[in-house]
């Protein structure tokens, strides 16, 4: 077992690695960019070291530096968390070439299964059904010819993308063609290389994955499934677990497919292959993160298994100390990402967090990075929260997220808390028959109105009728009951009215939200 850690990351994942590995006596090294010295994880650490400047190239990214680190403080392994360099296959050679064991799969794992169109290649030899598209990376004209026989719409995807970045959608050739060029531009700004290939557009589907775990010993099991269908520009926002979706046989299925791709490709640690479910309930392979997910939260929560912890036992050769057979899970969780992101324009918004209010209690889980005076920084991404609940029941699991989202304030930052609360009563959520195009027509209907109040350096969100005498007559009146009402009273992220359950932050109100006042 190894006696020092370094995580290779910041924020919330760092902070949840750290905790795994106090639990496991192992201490830990943190590194931090010269924008964050005092970040949580640096406070949570044994030690620290800074790894460079404030940009993420200079620090986070900084593989030679990193791996000084690791030498200086006698780390004998790394653990990258997700994001940065947890699936860089230079990073974890860079690790192995000064005798430092990484935390995850073998470099030539992550090269086939970070090549998207090598990865489906390799997929389709395991068996495992794929969504109808090109065999290999394609030109434009390439692509204009492929289109005609995958049949429109077709998605353009880059073949070395990652986490739903750059995927875009073309319904017609003239569409096409316009799109290839602007998805070649990000593909080579956001991964290092141009190449597209294109998939036939799947229309409403649900998107589920599975958990796996692998050992050097040969035992490969499946930790179930997560229903990840809440998204933004095909970015998460809510993840549970079960699925409501997926049929037992169904469910059978597709595990054993993930168990039989991973034992193909030889993976080795936690991994998560991730399928497309159509409305005819077929299902089809989409990606394999070669890393630890976002959402494995709410996957510990239902099976009661450190899926940290097993990253770490594997990487120093352990066994898994279970079997498929001896894995169940009870109940039901649910995740909401917590984003410093207006709820009805998605725009970013930056400030600082002064007092971060966290929801506590039986069955709630938070994991963060947040401390008093917490600044949102443009440098990283923004993700500031995962809040995560268990119910007995799906039911009492949502309640429960509804009951813990009014108890979370971050005043100083606009978030989206707001967007999340209005997905739990969305009818197509609460039966869980929604599809990832929920937000999508969520926001496209109603009709919202954006309306800035001059003066008062205000904007009030609303629906279509909202007009701007409406928005300076919501503004006017919260000012004058803020001087007339001591529970009322302006910070900087709104207005606070009553108690802790009476929030209202001017940024997010929509018609009728202000129950009777």
């Amino acid at each position: 077992m190894f006696n020092k850690i370094l995580i290779a990351n910041r924020g919330e994942i760092a902070c949840r690695v750290i905790q795994s590995c106090r639990k496991m006596g192992i201490a830990t090294v943190a590194i931090f960019s010269e924008a964050e010295p005092h970040a949580l994880h640096v406070q949570m650490a044994d030690e620290s070291y800074s790894v460079g400047g404030a940009e993420a190239a200079e620090s986070y990214l900084n593989i030679r530096r990193i791996v000084e680190v690791a030498l200086q403080s006698g780390a004998e392994a790394v653990h990258p968390g997700y994001g940065f360099l947890s699936q860089n296959p230079d990073f974890v050679l860079a690790c192995e070439k000064e005798d430092i064991r990484f935390i995850g799969p073998s470099p030539e794992v992550m090269v086939r299964m970070g090549d998207k169109v090598l990865a489906r290649r390799l997929a389709k030899e395991a068996g495992l059904p794929i969504i109808p598209g090109t065999d290999g990376d394609v030109s434009d004209e390439e692509a204009l010819k492929a289109a005609q026989a995958i049949g429109y719409p077709v998605m353009v995807k880059a073949v070395a993308g990652g986490g739903g970045i750059g995927i875009r959608m073309a319904s017609s050739r003239r569409e096409l063609a316009q799109v290839l060029e602007r998805a070649r531009s990000l593909a080579q700004s956001a991964f290092g290389s141009p190449r597209i290939y294109l998939e036939k557009y799947l229309d409403g589907p649900a998107h589920i994955e599975v958990q796996v775990l692998a050992d050097t010993h040969g035992h490969v099991v499946h930790l179930f499934e997560r229903d990840c269908s809440v998204q933004r520009r095909h970015q998460k926002v809510i993840e549970e677990t079960p699925s409501l979706k997926v049929p037992q046989i169904l469910l059978e299925n597709m595990v054993t497919e993930a168990v039989v791709l991973a034992r193909h490709i030889g993976y080795i640690g936690a991994g998560t292959v991730e399928f497309l479910l159509d409305r005819e309930e077929n299902f089809y392979f989409l990606e394999m993160n070669t890393r630890l997910q976002v959402e494995h939260g709410i996957t510990e929560m239902v099976t009661d298994v450190d899926l940290v912890e097993q990253q770490i036992l594997v990487a120093s050769g352990e066994e898994l100390p279970f079997v498929q057979e001896d894995l169940r899970r009870r109940g039901h969780a649910i995740e909401a990402r917590i984003y410093p992101e207006d709820p009805v324009t998605f725009m970013p918004s930056a400030g600082v967090i002064a007092h971060p209010y966290l929801p506590k209690g039986p069955n709630i889980r938070v994991d963060h990075g947040l401390y008093p005076g917490y600044e949102v920084s443009s440098y990283y991404d923004p993700l500031l929260a995962k809040l995560m609940v268990w119910g007995k029941d799906r039911d009492e699991a949502i309640l429960r997220m509804a009951d813990a989202l009014q108890d979370l304030r971050l005043e100083g930052v606009i978030n989206n808390i707001p967007l999340v609360q209005t997905v739990l009563r969305e009818p197509s959520f609460i039966r869980g028959t929604y599809d990832t195009g929920l937000l999508s027509h969520m926001v496209a209907l109603p009709e919202r109105r954006i309306i800035h109040v001059p003066g008062k350096g205000v904007t009030v969100a609303g629906d279509g009728s909202l007009t701007e005498e409406m928005a300076a007559a919501i503004v006017e009146a919260l000012l004058l009951l803020a001087k007339e009402d001591a529970k009322v009273r302006p910070n900087t992220s709104g207005w606070r009215v009553g108690g802790r359950r009476e929030q209202l932050s001017v940024n997010q109100i929509e018609k009728g939200s202000w129950r009777g006042r």
